[in-house]
């Protein structure tokens, strides 16, 4: 209830309201924008882009309870014009403090060109569902998509990668013969 009482008064152009939002929601804003871009200075941009962008249309948020969802969606189009700027797709990887040593790296680079393979919104899709913990309607919520279109990108991603994989270790066990 609190949040919706600082929104409130951000959309009335208290600025003080606004940044305390902003605070509140950085953490997630960035790590999120960090899994996809892998790169500390383009993440923070994509962080400051957002802030930017919803400070100055906070007042065209008709509901307040989505503002999270619009932040998000926010972040999200600042992302991808990050990459088309960048005129490249980096796609997203775990924080550096994933705990993967020396035995498994060979295993994460195997997943990590894996998911190099899938589409960009693929790639958010799985990033949301498996490294952020969100439901399928939480995705749905947050990028604008059908729970349906949600659902067939992670079949379609398992499916992919597990192809991907597979082959991988066949090149693997091929070239080690």
């Amino acid at each position: 209830m609190k949040e919706e009482r600082l929104i409130t008064k951000a959309r009335k152009g208290n600025a003080r309201a606004f940044e305390k939002l902003m605070l509140a929601h950085q953490e997630t804003l960035y790590k999120t924008a960090y899994l996809y871009l892998r790169n500390k200075e383009d993440a923070l941009d994509a962080v400051q882009e957002t802030a930017y962008k919803a400070f100055i249309s906070i007042e065209k948020l008709k509901e307040p309870k989505y503002f999270l969802t619009w932040l998000t969606r926010i972040l999200i189009n600042s992302i991808f014009a990050i990459n088309k700027k960048k005129g490249e797709l980096v796609p997203f990887e775990k924080h550096h403090d994933t705990g993967i040593d020396q035995g498994n790296i060979e295993e994460y680079i195997d997943l990590r060109n894996a998911l190099d393979t899938l589409d960009e919104h693929v790639q958010l899709t799985i990033q949301l569902y498996y490294f952020q913990d969100y439901s399928i309607s939480m995705i749905a919520e947050q990028t604008g998509m059908a729970e349906g279109t949600i659902k067939t990108h992670l079949h379609r991603a398992r499916k992919t990668l597990k192809q991907e994989l597979e082959k991988e270790d066949q090149n693997k066990w091929t070239n080690t013969k």
